[in-house]
């Protein structure tokens, strides 16, 4: 609590960190970001006196009972476009867990994790309780992956990379892994609904981009607004909507992380369902009808690991965020968000009387 206190009184300088660092509005930060990020941070402040197993039904004469316990020290290799966001998602449920945390930031916005743990210092969390090593993912990210004494990693960044950290898991000390990773995420429209986008990139995503929307023209699609880069200065895209979208075309298949859309149209329920699910990903879909029989099916039958009914992009500290299938496993936020940094241990006795006593 006292950090979330702190957060909230240099929520400015925070916002102004990310900005520096993400290229982040500072406006918006302050209001989305750091806010949501205070939420959490309470959410789980909350939560640290709650923790409790269960007393168990045995066959004979026992006894039984599970305590939850720390997993130990945990990882977290969070990703450059919400720094302070991202850490909120996984520090504080680990600590109040009762882990210990080494937290890798990207290497492109490390400020503010580095003020948050100046601020969590002066809050009272104890020396060695929050770590934070900056560094590339291929020497401190992999160091974190791979380390002996690190008992469980968390990772949200690219589906590429959340294998390799897996696979360095699986290779070190079969440490328990959760992922948040890319995603395709489907918005079903049934007749009454707008969209709008815009964004800046760096130059390597910038270019990337590029050959996404190169690479709609030369397979067919057609561009209905946008396709350029805007300006001599920074990396910036015009918002791009292609049309005649076909389900095989890399546009419709890949996370392109920028402003395109790709608008495919249907005719049935059942057709909708079918191309929503024809990804590789499964992190969130969204629906705009109003319907609720429609609204009920669909959300049932898309495989993903949230839904927005005529809403998107809706997330909060006690709703569980994380995907399914190549979008990863685990969650972050909600008490599934605590539960993944806490093993069980069942505790058996023979009750009194018992010829085991």
């Amino acid at each position: 609590m006292k950090l979330a206190d702190l957060i909230e009184q240099h929520s400015e300088k925070l916002a102004m960190l990310d900005a520096i660092d993400a290229g982040k509005l500072v406006h918006m930060t302050a209001a989305l970001d750091i806010q949501f990020a205070l939420r959490v941070a309470r959410y789980y402040a909350g939560a640290a006196d709650k923790i409790h197993g269960d007393t168990l039904k045995c066959a004979g004469e026992f006894q039984a009972y599970t305590l939850k316990e720390p997993v130990g020290v945990v990882g977290h290799i969070i990703p450059w476009n919400f720094p302070t966001l991202v850490f909120a998602f996984k520090v504080p449920p680990a600590l109040a867990a009762g882990c210990t945390v080494v937290v890798k930031p990207a290497e492109q916005s490390p400020l503010s994790a580095l003020y948050l743990a100046q601020l969590a210092k002066e809050a009272g969390v104890p020396d060695g309780v929050i770590n934070v090593v900056p560094g590339f993912g291929p020497t401190a990210g992999a160091a974190i992956a791979s380390h002996m004494d690190i008992d469980a990693v968390s990772f949200t960044g690219s589906t590429e990379v959340g294998k390799i950290v897996m696979g360095a898991a699986a290779a070190s000390n079969l440490k328990s892994v959760s992922l948040e990773l890319g995603g395709k995420s489907p918005l079903i429209i049934f007749d009454d609904a707008d969209v709008d986008v815009a964004a800046q990139v760096d130059k390597e995503q910038f270019e990337k981009i590029l050959r996404y929307i190169e690479s709609g023209k030369r397979e067919g699609a057609s561009i209905l607004i946008g396709g350029n880069a805007i300006g001599d200065k920074g990396y910036y895209i015009e918002p791009t909507i292609f049309t005649d979208v076909q389900e095989d075309m890399l546009i419709a298949r890949d996370e392109i992380f920028g402003p395109v859309m790709s608008i495919m149209k249907f005719k049935t329920i059942e057709e909708a369902i079918e191309k929503a699910n024809n990804t590789r990903y499964g992190l969130a879909a969204g629906v705009v009808t109003k319907d609720l029989n429609t609204a009920n099916r669909i959300s049932r039958s898309i495989r993903a690991g949230m839904i927005w009914i005529n809403c998107f992009l809706v997330i909060d500290g006690d709703i569980p965020f994380g995907g399914v299938r190549m979008s990863g496993f685990g969650k972050d936020c909600g008490l599934e968000g605590l539960e993944k940094y806490l093993k069980v241990k069942s505790v058996i006795t023979p009750i009194y009387g018992s010829p085991w006593l």
